[in-house]
């Protein structure tokens, strides 16, 4: 087992842990397949916001943002199609019981195609293929949403990962996304984010990748961007 480090604020756009988790607590459910490492939205919320802000996060698994919130001492309201726990509001990610501009800073980290069952809700995101164009038209619904509720000269940061499937091929999911980021918001910075799952240090995936000439997925992208008005 991987020992987990020190935990410090990033300087680089390259960001490497090998926990998913840090200190000696959990952050999130270590079973929640897809959970978010929780030093990502810590490093975020060290540097876009303050104590007392208002941290939303519309797809929030099995509450990793929650707890990284109130560690740091931050308001913090988590959303789910289908929660995980008690303190996660049931609530579709493009459809927010929020009022315009509350949310000081907005972390998101939607489903990557279709590639895990989240839930048998039949509106969740991931039960979309991302080779269906309505996959890219629903993250759009749900990043309106988020400049709706966040408050002008405030960050939001996105983390996602491109999809590959061996009947279908390669989606640029990054690029897309960060296409229809950029009509409501202004970039920030996009960090790219070492990806230590499991199965990509498992033999077999690794052989099937090399014989059958496709690339295991490495990293994940962070997008950090601002709403300027």
């Amino acid at each position: 087992m991987l020992k987990k480090p020190p935990l410090t604020v990033q300087a680089t756009t390259l960001w490497d842990y090998p926990s998913q988790h840090y200190g000696r607590a959990t952050q999130g459910s270590p079973q929640y397949i897809g959970a978010t490492p929780s030093y990502i939205i810590w490093n975020l919320l060290q540097r876009y916001t303050r104590e007392s802000d208002l941290i939303v996060d519309p797809c929030c698994g099995s509450g990793t943002t929650i707890d990284v919130a109130k560690d740091l001492g931050r308001n913090v309201k988590g959303f789910d199609i289908a929660p995980y726990r008690e303190d996660i509001i049931r609530a579709d990610a493009r459809h927010l019981p929020l009022k315009d501009e509350s949310a000081d800073f907005v972390f998101v980290d939607p489903p990557y195609s279709d590639h895990i069952e989240y839930s048998d809700e039949k509106e969740c995101l991931g039960r979309i293929k991302a080779e269906d164009p309505k996959y890219f038209e629903e993250l759009d619904k749900m990043i309106a949403e988020i400049a709706r509720i966040l408050k002008p000269r405030r960050f939001m940061g996105l983390y996602i990962c491109d999809s590959f499937k061996k009947k279908t091929g390669f989606v640029p999911i990054g690029f897309k996304v960060f296409e229809i980021l950029c009509r409501y918001f202004k970039p920030a910075d996009i960090v790219s984010v070492v990806r230590h799952n499991k199965t990509l240090q498992m033999g077999n995936y690794k052989k099937a990748a090399i014989d059958d000439n496709f690339f295991l997925r490495g990293f994940n992208y962070l997008f950090i961007m601002k709403k300027e008005h």
